[in-house]
This record gives structure tokens, sequence and C-alpha cells, in this order.
């Protein structure tokens, strides 16, 4: 599942798809942008196609990744410590409140409220936070 708001830098792999990234914080594993582009286009495609919503999943995924990224470095991949707050819909994250209402919060998808959460951190430039929202159908204008 690659977004629309995404396709001028997927087409090329250029950077790490939402999917993927999504995939990377739900195994607790972080991936550097050089290692991605390390990685051959069928290891990249089999890492956006590849899902991981069980346990079981999960540890396949990761131990390919790992296999891969120690084959490229000699190293495995680094872990992170990941509080998956795109799965709870109690409340509004802080940096999505401006934006979204506890309804529309709750009627995404794990995956595009994962997106939203991604592009609404700070420090990140927001160029893709409207296209998301358009795209989920948010947008207020």
């Amino acid at each position: 599942m690659i977004f629309q708001f995404e396709q001028d830098f997927v087409a090329n792999w250029r950077c790490i798809p939402m999917v993927v990234r999504y995939r990377l914080d739900t195994c607790g594993m972080k991936l550097k942008l050089a290692h991605w582009h390390a990685l051959s286009l069928h290891q990249r495609q089999w890492l956006v196609d590849t899902p991981c919503d069980t346990l079981e999943l999960q540890k396949q995924y990761t131990l390919q990744l790992q296999a891969w990224v120690a084959e490229q470095t000699g190293q495995p991949a680094g872990t992170i410590a990941v509080e998956p707050v795109w799965l709870q819909e109690a409340a509004v994250p802080p940096d999505l409140a401006a934006v979204l209402t506890l309804e529309q919060w709750q009627g995404l998808t794990p995956l595009q409220r994962f997106a939203l959460l991604k592009l609404s951190r700070p420090g990140h430039e927001h160029r893709n936070l409207p296209l998301a929202l358009r795209e989920f159908g948010l947008d207020r204008g």
C-alpha cells in the first residue's frame, strides 16, 4: 500500500515508504536510509508487500531484514522501543489535535494514523501533511 502523497519519491525508491516505516516501527526496528538504498529492488518490494500483522509475521519480517542488513554491513539493523500511539483510539494525539476530531481519528486505519503521526511530528517539514489529509478525506477546505 503506497499512499498517493508518496508517489513522487516512491517511484524510484529514494525514500522508505510509509508502509515499510509502519512495519519497521511495529517490529521495533531502525533501518537507515543508506541500508534501504543498498537493498535490491526485489528486497525493497518484499518489505513493501510482506505484512507483519501477527507476532509470527513480525518475527519473520525482522529476521529477513536483519539478515539482509547484516549481509550488507556485517552488523544487524538497530532496534527501537516504540509505543504504538497509532493503535490508540481514545484520544487524538496532541500534534494532530488542531487538525482532526476524535471521530476522524477513530475512522482512520492504523496505517493512516501512523502516516499522519509521522507527517505531523515536530521538526518534520509537514509538506505532505495537507496532501495526506486530503487523500484520507480529512481536509477541511
